[in-house]
């Protein structure tokens, strides 16, 4: 069960109006969407700078490479 909560938080009056706007009827909707995305984005931002960091480790690739020749330890073809 998902729950829910209030926030009081203060607009400018441009993004106010842009809420009023593009928020519709239903603006709490339209504001968890944004977040949910902007959180989203973030991990996505996260995973790919933690993949580079992978990558750029030398001493990680060099063991990786090692463990890589043993995944076909005896398997028959």
């Amino acid at each position: 069960m998902s729950m829910s909560h209030r926030a009081t938080f203060t607009l400018a009056d441009e993004a106010f109006d842009y809420l009023k706007q593009a928020g519709s009827e239903n603006k709490s909707a339209y504001v968890n969407h944004l977040l949910l995305e902007e959180k989203r984005r973030h991990l996505k931002q996260a995973i790919l700078r933690a993949n580079r960091e992978e990558a750029e480790d030398q001493a990680y690739q060099e063991e990786l490479a090692e463990w890589d020749d043993t995944l076909a330890d005896g398997l028959d073809s």
